[in-house]
Order: C-alpha cells, then sequence, then structure tokens
C-alpha cells in the first residue's frame, strides 16, 4: 500500500481492493475487534455460569450490594430520565442491571483519559482571558450575556471576543472551497481534528494542501477519532501521514476489550490555521459532506469560519485533547498571536463540551436560547432525541408564544434514530412546536438562531449520545452580521421541508411508530 495521486480526487494513501463485502468484514481490524469482544462476552458469561452453582453463597452479599447500588443511583446527580432508565433495569433484571449500572459507574477505560484531561484542563487556565473593557461593557449593557460568559469561563476557560469576523457557510460545499483557499495561506501551523476522515476527493485535496505544506516547514498537526479505524482508515494511517510530514494522532482507537471508553467519542470539528482562522461546525471530512457522494439524498450542512482573537480559544481546545499523552504541555508556544485588526460588531464566544466533567456546556447554551427568546428559535439538528428537561423547555419556549421551528432530516441516516425523533412528535405539537423534514435528503446541521440577534453553530446533536457522551465544540454568537445569514438560511431550507401534522404522524407506518421505543 503507497501513495497514489489522482489530480482529479487529490492525494490517496489508501489503494482501493476489490472484496466481497463479506471477505472484507472477516478479515479487516473490525472483524478481528468483533470477534475479540464477542469471545469476552461468552466468557463473562461463562464465568457467571460457574457462580451461579455457588449462588446461595453469594446471594445475600449481592442483594446488600444491589440494595447500596439502588440507592447510590437515587441520590446520584444524574439526570431524572437516566436514573428512570437504571430503575426499570434493576426491576427487571436486577442481576443484569447491578452487573451493568457498576461497569458504567467504576469508569473502566477512561479514568485515565479523565485524569489527563482535567490535568490539561486546569493547566489551561488563565492562559486565554476576557479582556477587561469587554467585562466592563457587559456589566454595564448586557448583564446577562456576562453571566453566559462567566459560566463559558469557569467550566473550559474559554473567553467571550468583540471584533471577530464571522462567516456562515450553508453548505459543505461552500465550507469546503474557503477551506482550501484559507490552508493555501499557511505560514506556521494547521490544527485538525475531525470525527470522521474518508479517503475521497474532499480528503484527498485538504491532504494534498497539509501534505505539501509540511514539506514547506508549516507544523501540520492532524487527529482523528477512533472510530474511523472501523470501517474508514486502516490502523497504520498516523503511520501512513508521518511519512508525509504530517504528526497524527488517533483519538481512543477501539481494541478488542470491553471498556467504557468506547462510550466517549471525539466529535468535534475544528481546524484552526496559523491561530487567525478557525473553522467550526458539523462538516466533516467525507465527499458525502460536500455532495460528491450520495448516501441519503441532498446533504444539508454547516459551517462557520472565525477570524481574529476567538481563534485562539479553538487553538486551546485543539492542543488540550492533542496533549492527552504528554507529559510537557505546549499551550502557550501556539496560543498567543498577533492578530490583524478586526472590526466587526458583536460578541463571539467559542465553547467545548467535555462529557467527563460535570458541566454539560452545550445543553446549558440550548436553555439558555430557549429561555431567552422573546420572538423566534430557529433550529436544525440531523436528530431528536431528548431528555424530559429539554424537551420541556423546548415546549415551555413554544407555550409562552414563543416561535419555535424545528427542521430535521426526511431521509434519515439512522432508522433507529428517526423512529426515536417521531416519538417526541406529538408532545412538541400539542405545545405549539413546528416541525418540519427537510425534503431533499438529510439534514446534518446543528443550528440555533433567536430574535435575530443570537445564534450557535456547532457539533453538537439534539440527542443524548451527543448532548452527555461526546467531546463537542460550538460558537456562541450574539449581535454579529453572520446571524442574518443563518436566518436566511433556515428560511430557504423551510422552503425546500415538509411540514409535520397530526395527520402525518397518524399516517406513519406501524413499524416506525414501534422501532421508535424498541
Amino acid at each position: 500500500m503507497g501513495c497514489m495521486e489522482d489530480s482529479s480526487k487529490g492525494l490517496y494513501l489508501v489503494k482501493k481492493k476489490g472484496k466481497s463485502s463479506t471477505h472484507s468484514l472477516i478479515f479487516s481490524r473490525l472483524g478481528i475487534v468483533i470477534v475479540a469482544l464477542i469471545m469476552q462476552v461468552l466468557g463473562l458469561i461463562a464465568f457467571y455460569n460457574y457462580l451461579s452453582s455457588f449462588l446461595h453463597i453469594f446471594y445475600g452479599g449481592f442483594l446488600l450490594f444491589g440494595i447500596c447500588l439502588f440507592i447510590y443511583l437515587l441520590n446520584s446527580d444524574s439526570d431524572n430520565s437516566v436514573k428512570l432508565a437504571w430503575v426499570v433495569l434493576f426491576t427487571i433484571s436486577p442481576i443484569i442491571g447491578v452487573l451493568l449500572y457498576s461497569f458504567a459507574k467504576f469508569e473502566l477505560g477512561h479514568r485515565v483519559i479523565k485524569r489527563l484531561l482535567l490535568r490539561n484542563e486546569e493547566a489551561a487556565k488563565g492562559l486565554i482571558r476576557t479582556e477587561s473593557e469587554v467585562m466592563k461593557e457587559l456589566e454595564i449593557n448586557d448583564p446577562h450575556l456576562l453571566g453566559i460568559a462567566r459560566y463559558i469561563s469557569s467550566a473550559g476557560s474559554y473567553p467571550i471576543y468583540k471584533n471577530t469576523e464571522v462567516i456562515y457557510f450553508p453548505l459543505g460545499e461552500d465550507k469546503f472551497k474557503c477551506l482550501l483557499e484559507e490552508l493555501e495561506k499557511a505560514e506556521h501551523f494547521i490544527f485538525m481534528e475531525y470525527f470522521i476522515v474518508e479517503e475521497g476527493e474532499m480528503w484527498g485535496a485538504v491532504l494534498e494542501i497539509l501534505a505539501r505544506k509540511a514539506r514547506e516547514g508549516v507544523e501540520v498537526r492532524f487527529m482523528y477519532d477512533g472510530f474511523c479505524e472501523f470501517s474508514l482508515l486502516p490502523s497504520n494511517y498516523p503511520k501512513k501521514l508521518a511519512e508525509l510530514g504530517i504528526k497524527c494522532k488517533v483519538f481512543s482507537p477501539v481494541r478488542p476489550f470491553v471498556s467504557t471508553v468506547y462510550n466517549f467519542r471525539d466529535h468535534r470539528k475544528i481546524c484552526v490555521i496559523d491561530g487567525k482562522v478557525a473553522f467550526n461546525g458539523g462538516i466533516n471530512l467525507a465527499d458525502e459532506y460536500i455532495n460528491k457522494k450520495e448516501r441519503f439524498g441532498h446533504w444539508k450542512d454547516t459551517a462557520v469560519m472565525l477570524k481574529g482573537k476567538a481563534v485562539e480559544s479553538f487553538t486551546l481546545m485543539f492542543l488540550q485533547m492533542w496533549n492527552l499523552e504528554k507529559s510537557s504541555l505546549d499551550f502557550e508556544n501556539w496560543l498567543f498571536v498577533e492578530q490583524e485588526p478586526i472590526h466587526s460588531s458583536g460578541y463571539v464566544m467559542p465553547y467545548a463540551d467535555d462529557p467527563l466533567d460535570s458541566d454539560r456546556v452545550g445543553e446549558m447554551i440550548y436553555y439558555d436560547i430557549l429561555n431567552q427568546a422573546r420572538k423566534y428559535v430557529h433550529i436544525m439538528t440531523p436528530y431528536l432525541i431528548l431528555d424530559g428537561e429539554m424537551e420541556n423547555a423546548i415546549c415551555f419556549a413554544a407555550r409562552r408564544g414563543i416561535d419555535v421551528k424545528i427542521i430535521l432530516p426526511h431521509i434519515p441516516d439512522k432508522k433507529y434514530a428517526f423512529a426515536l425523533a417521531k416519538t417526541h412528535y406529538k408532545k412538541l405539537l400539542d405545545s405549539g412546536v413546528k416541525i418540519f423534514e427537510y425534503t431533499p435528503g438529510f439534514v446534518h446541521a446543528k443550528v440555533f438562531v433567536s430574535d435575530d440577534t443570537l445564534a450557535t453553530v456547532g457539533t453538537i446533536n439534539l440527542d443524548y449520545r451527543s448532548l452527555y457522551h461526546h467531546f463537542e465544540c460550538g460558537t456562541y454568537m450574539k449581535q454579529v452580521p453572520a446571524i442574518a445569514d443563518m436566518e436566511e438560511d433556515f428560511q430557504k431550507t423551510l422552503q425546500l421541508s415538509q411540514e409535520v401534522t397530526y395527520e402525518s404522524i397518524k399516517s406513519e407506518k406501524f413499524i416506525t411508530k414501534v422501532s421508535g421505543w424498541i
């Protein structure tokens, strides 16, 4: 396997071979991992069967342990819907419920990641701060925004900024074109962190520039989530990138052992160039995101580009993840970049969400936008799998007269997620929420826009995994000119969407309704 260059699609490192899907699955890394995990599960079952012959000895101790866990669960700070799920499992199958809950709470597999990440977050505190003039201005003119800024700063040490230019991209194709242009301008460093990377036209064009910039002496660091190794990239891909001069790391590679570490994925999409330009949004590095490959109809996605001092927050986010395995941190070598003067109105606040701490930052941002709204909240999201709190917040906004509209996909990428979304439809409609499905295809955008003044664009879906179990990030904006572009894009997307009604809910196939509850 070597390098292969195609001028029409960019640089490739993996040659595609014509193998049957069955052969590829059995002999791939994915197949080996699945077999190893199955063997471990069978081993655990066999061990349990062995212990069952001594059940009369262990039953009393196990029952006492289960009661203690049950009391601990009820008094924990977990979401009520999470508690309810565990209580149901404890009731239906006490032994399996206790074992699974113990497995989850003992955090087998990610204690090391948690310790290192908390170390990095502690080391980052105070490195970048909100300018005193901005703080004074907010104290006088916008105490509520000051409160949000204080919360974000306390949760992740990310300041709020003025004079940062924001450009909104309504499609992946728009972001891709601008990304290539900005990468070509890189002189000092390029940091990229993505959830999905797949060889094709998009990644090939990006990789060609990264390799060339690395040869020119630019520091190029690339990081992607370990689930890519399941089916999209080989396990030796970092070595292949290293041969091109690109430093590469894989976050939490999937290994053939049972662990809770697989629950927490790096779902962020960040690109930082020279500390002066940053990209954020839902767009990964694969051809469906720019509609060069059709999977679920037309792919609707969004992103933002930042220019100015706020970029340093995305630099810090990247470095916190990049430095997980390092004993010495190099934050200060890359953070303090002299910026060209930018004069732009409004406030910009990048933020990160970390599943291993006690702050649910992404969810709190969504709550705040819903609760602040005076006229409207317009939402685009690929998934709608809500806990009770988020569902109530959306319904409450609508019931107090706010125009709440949600655009979801009409062609889903995951049928079970689509079915689960539909279980919320009736309650939302009853509260006055208007729901639309994007008829041409799949919506992957994660956008909240409110009252022509507030917006956030990022990686955070309205589903449980994104809000609780993934590393995420976003860009919170107030009174920036790009918000008008976001609302205009929402209205254009709305014109291509069909409204969900009580009649359309009734006409859903029975299997779709049932699968949402399974």
